[in-house]
């Protein structure tokens, strides 16, 4: 795969850091918003970059793309997060052609996430796709990666049981709340912030709690107003934040803001509070801790909890690696056959000049010659000729590379025929 996997002296990496080795504070350094990601990759189309993907969730930054040096790619991260190449360097990882793909899958199909079974990464990847075409951003290589992550993911999810039990960030926080508070279906719960974690939090709430004093805080109230409705729940104004704090047992932070949200000079009660910090960056300030009242809980902390579903899903871990080889042997072969297709193109279009230049001259020599019959006859045979050719360069015991400059050789194949 290596040779083939360059594009105009470049090589495919994958640059990145995850929970695996950087804490929720250094992720958050280099958190990518979507404002962010358009820089990056009008940035990248500018620097003669020709493929760029850029992910971002709470548990990894990863950049996906054609480079010269991988540090082209750690540059662009690092010149719009504000994480420096130093700290970078101490948590980051680098793969690059064949590890480069197999990691991204690995990570599109939920085996590489925080929580096991976790496949809110896919939707993730598809929106970034989408950025990067609008970008024009993409190749048919990164394309094709992607389709062939999705059409992995979707058959783990379909073919094993990895994903049973909906087991993610969200869920995970919902798992604390019911075994660490008591009595959970007469408490208050505040969930502030209503993007998509937040509303998975939301709709789990309700399923396992069956509790109905959920109250709704949004800095766009209408986008609050909107689950609210769905749910028959109470939405209050952002200013009211601090009074409606006061008045509850447990609080949920899920703003994604760049910033901490909830500080301790908005907090005023005596009664004990349950904090629960779902966001990269970080949007609870440590200070809240110094509260005696408080509890705070971090998703590194959520994401470690280990339960039944969790260590029943490990069980299918072979089984999804099998679908992921399967898949991948396809884009392999998809790659293969793009290695020598410039060369099959170039002969076929070869023996078509030829057999133009040889009708020609026939034509010319007799004045009977039946133009039409033998250009259908001359086109199948080149058809067959190039055919045979391609099956022969995609023989696993072929050496692909020797045959094609053998045939660019006998053919006399032209360079620029080739592009």
């Amino acid at each position: 795969m290596e040779p083939h996997l360059r594009a105009k002296g470049t090589n495919f990496y994958t640059i990145g850091l995850s929970y695996k080795k950087a804490d929720a504070e250094i992720r958050g350094h280099f958190s990518v918003n979507d404002e962010v990601k358009a820089r990056i990759l009008q940035r990248a189309q500018e620097d003669g970059i020709e493929a760029l993907l850029v992910t971002s969730t709470c548990n990894r930054t990863e950049l996906h793309g054609f480079a010269q040096h991988p540090f082209q790619l750690i540059k662009l991260l690092c010149e719009h997060t504000h994480g420096t190449v130093e700290e970078f360097e101490k948590v980051a990882y680098v793969h690059k052609n064949r590890k480069a793909v197999a990691h991204l899958f690995k990570v599109g199909t939920g085996l590489d996430s925080q929580i096991l079974g976790d496949f809110e990464i896919i939707s993730q990847l598809k929106i970034s796709f989408k950025a990067s075409k609008k970008a024009e951003m993409t190749n048919p290589f990164l394309e094709r990666l992607i389709n062939a992550v999705i059409q992995a993911s979707k058959r783990i999810k379909n073919e094993t049981e990895i994903s049973s039990g909906a087991t993610s960030v969200s869920f995970a926080s919902v798992q604390y709340i019911l075994k660490n508070v008591e009595d959970i279906s007469n408490k208050n719960i505040l969930l502030f912030g209503t993007g998509k974690i937040g509303r998975n939090t939301c709709e789990n709430l309700i399923k396992h709690t069956k509790n109905d004093h959920i109250t709704l805080i949004n800095r766009t109230k209408d986008k609050a107003e909107k689950i609210a409705g769905k749910f028959n729940l109470v939405v209050k104004d952002y200013a009211n934040i601090q009074s409606e704090i006061k008045n509850t047992d447990i609080l949920i932070v899920a703003t994604g803001a760049q910033n901490p949200t909830i500080s301790k000079q908005l907090i005023h009660s005596q009664k004990p509070l349950l904090i629960l910090d779902l966001s990269i960056p970080k949007n609870v300030a440590d200070d809240v801790t110094e509260l005696p009242n408080v509890t705070l809980v971090h998703l590194d902390h959520l994401s470690k909890m280990t339960d039944d579903t969790l260590q029943r899903r490990k069980q299918y871990i072979p089984q999804a690696e099998e679908i992921i080889e399967e898949v991948k042997l396809e884009f392999d072969n998809w790659l293969e056959t793009r290695k020598f297709a410039p060369t099959i193109r170039a002969l076929k279009n070869k023996l078509f000049t030829l057999k133009d230049a040889e009708i020609n001259l026939q034509r010319k020599k007799y004045a009977d010659f039946d133009e039409e019959q033998a250009d259908i006859i001359s086109s199948r045979i080149i058809q067959k000729i190039t055919n045979h050719f391609a099956n022969h360069l995609k023989d696993d015991n072929t050496s692909a590379d020797e045959s094609i400059e053998l045939i660019q050789k006998v053919f006399q194949l032209q360079k620029n025929s080739l592009d």
